[in-house]
């Protein structure tokens, strides 16, 4: 009695698992998503960046990115190089992309600093300094054409 049991169980839980197949979000689902997002569940909207656009603060970001970000945006911030930037679910977006840039600078603030839970970003708070966050997101306003900057080298050996 118990096995048959445990037989029909393990049948259920079986066809339950091949009956959860995951497919990419529909165009319906991806617009919840990023109006949940832009309007909700990310904070910081009014916030302003103190730092003023100007090549130095670039470069600043730009350095503090490299260090900090790379990894998983690439070195142009459009995931260029990056093998498995499409593979993550949800995919690792450009930053580049009209759904990132129509963040306020507020709110990219408060993505690098508390990250994006259930993505793979990280949050940053404790280990890059506010100017360091700041800065990022005035490179973030200013990135490079894609594929300008090569591959991070961490991937080319």
């Amino acid at each position: 009695m118990i096995a048959r049991a445990l037989v029909a169980f393990a049948a259920v839980c079986t066809l339950a698992l091949c009956g959860c197949k995951a497919t990419p979000p529909n165009k319906a689902e991806k617009a919840v998503a990023t109006f949940t997002k832009h309007h909700i569940t990310v904070g910081n909207q009014s916030e302003k960046n103190p730092l003023q656009a100007t090549p130095a603060s670039i470069a600043d970001g730009k350095e503090a990115f490299t260090h900090y970000c790379v990894a998983c945006h690439g070195m142009d911030g459009q995931n260029t190089g990056v093998p498995f930037a499409d593979q993550m679910s949800p995919p690792i977006p450009s930053l580049a992309s009209d759904n990132v840039q129509r963040y306020t600078d507020g709110q990219l603030k408060w993505v690098i600093d508390n990250g994006i839970w259930p993505s793979g970003m990280p949050g940053s708070k404790g280990t890059l300094s506010d100017d360091e966050v700041w800065s990022i997101v005035v490179f973030l306003r200013h990135l490079p054409p894609a594929g300008s900057q090569g591959e991070p080298e961490m991937y080319t050996h």
